[in-house]
């Protein structure tokens, strides 16, 4: 059935209404952050690290109310502003470490523990400063720092500092400012207005968009590729559809190194296969694709490494590609991808068996978690470093690759690390362990209200930077 609306204008009272796409929010323990939208965006806005994201993805102080970086980037010091953790009871310097001491121990399941080997130790240095030292440089430390899944948490009873209170629980949080001892009227913050709550949602992509079509919700945040094409059965207005230039990977990790994907030369000829413009072009027309592994020079000391194969026409690449496949004397080529469920990857899904079956490779759909050869990564970067690219491409890669991003990670100088990475990028590019196809496609919907909503590269939005006067 298709949906109807013109450009939201839902006037700017009572609590702003976020369906956020997944399950119900909430926070399992300071190591478990879930993943999905609905649970980072809870917590935070019940928790915050030293720092946080700003509504245009640039670092603002968060428990932290300045920072000096020291001793060529070897040493953060912060020190931290008066907080308490909702119930009244202070923050301190010592709970403080503790928590992050917790977020990077070993075995710790946190997603971003891997980036953060480089901190060698953590400690007290007055009840207001900590220092954060490091083994090696790392510039890019407080875009970690900001994400959700450095968000700090007292274990016992469960909870963080703000900028955000429950003010009612259930499966849809109703949230309400903090009171902040930090500002400069504390008095005004007593006298909460609705329209400063706000309401956290999380529910499946067809809802939320029904939700915002029918104007009872202000957002929906975490839109991907898999739920685009959803919006064709609506009627929202252009400029309520809002797209991020979200900086990451989307492409095919190869999973299985043995049969036809043993080869390097046999690993291209799939990559060469898929015809990367009428897949991007089925799900989103705007949406840009990928050919390489780097978007950018970034940290490295080299341009971005370039595939032989981009030289080529489409056609020259599949017939390419086809002469692999045909000079292959181990049988009928088949390959398993791993996907996950919804509109959008089926139409991937479509394009990119296509494309094999067009140079003789049958291929076979399975679920995201099954046995398979190539499964999809779709990830929007942390932070702007050539080495994430590298080390979340390489799911499965060959031994040259992996020293060459281990040894990157462990240069102990930022000009060395620059070198290693250029190195780890031809090893990775040699290695064809990961099939880029596009980028990360990000999207929401905003209503007018939200003014201070804006695209980034991080694909992130605070619920306390939505409209133009939350705090």
């Amino acid at each position: 059935m298709t949906l109807t609306g013109c450009e939201r204008r839902r006037p700017d009272t009572g609590a702003v209404i976020v369906s956020a796409i997944g399950s119900p929010p909430r926070i399992v323990d300071a190591r478990r952050v879930r993943v999905d939208t609905p649970s980072r965006l809870f917590v935070d806005s019940t928790a915050q690290g030293l720092v946080r994201f700003d509504a245009a993805g640039q670092i603002e102080p968060g428990l932290a109310e300045r920072w000096i970086v020291i001793d060529g980037g070897m040493s953060y010091i912060f020190r931290l502003r008066e907080g308490d953790w909702g119930d009244g009871t202070p923050v301190t310097a010592d709970q403080v470490v503790a928590a992050l001491k917790r977020q990077i121990a070993p075995g710790s399941r946190n997603p971003l523990a891997p980036f953060l080997t480089a901190i060698d130790e953590i400690v007290v240095m007055t009840p207001q400063v900590i220092e954060v030292r490091l083994s090696r440089p790392r510039p890019d430390l407080l875009k970690l720092f900001a994400q959700p899944e450095l968000s700090l948490l007292r274990m016992t009873p469960l909870g963080g500092s703000g900028p955000f209170r429950v003010a009612a629980r259930g499966r849809s949080p109703l949230l309400r400012p903090a009171f902040d001892p930090n500002q400069a009227d504390p008095e005004d913050q007593r006298a909460i207005k609705p329209e400063e709550d706000v309401r956290l949602i999380g529910e499946r992509a067809a809802r939320a968009i029904a939700r915002f079509a029918h104007r009872d919700s202000d957002l929906v945040s975490g839109g991907s590729f898999v739920d685009w094409p959803l919006l064709a059965t609506t009627e929202i207005s252009p400029a309520n559809i809002r797209v991020d230039p979200a900086a990451g990977l989307f492409g095919l990790a190869i999973l299985r190194r043995d049969g036809f994907l043993a080869e390097a030369a046999n690993r291209e000829a799939v990559a060469e296969a898929i015809d990367r413009t009428a897949l991007t072009t089925a799900i989103a027309p705007a949406w840009d694709t990928a050919d390489r592994l780097l978007p950018d020079i970034l940290d490295s000391a080299a341009l971005p490494q370039v595939p032989a194969w981009t030289l080529l026409t489409q056609d020259e690449r599949r017939v390419a590609a086809r002469q692999r496949v045909a000079g292959w004397t181990g049988g009928p080529v088949s390959l398993r991808i791993a996907l996950p469920n919804g509109p959008g990857a089926t139409l991937l899904y479509a394009q990119v068996a296509a494309s094999l079956i067009a140079v003789g490779i049958t291929p076979y759909r399975v679920a995201q978690g099954a046995d398979a050869d190539l499964a999809l990564v779709d990830a929007v970067a942390p932070y702007d470093s050539a080495r994430w690219y590298l080390a979340t491409a390489c799911v499965v890669c060959g031994e040259a690759a992996q020293a060459a991003i281990t040894a990157a990670r462990e240069a102990p100088t930022l000009a060395e690390r620059a070198r290693q990475i250029a190195a780890a990028d031809v090893a990775m590019n040699a290695d064809v362990a990961f099939i880029p196809l596009a980028r990360p496609l990000r999207w929401s919907l905003v209503s007018t209200r939200l003014q201070q909503w804006q695209p980034n590269a991080r694909a992130w939005h605070p619920l306390n930077r939505l409209r133009a006067d939350t705090n």
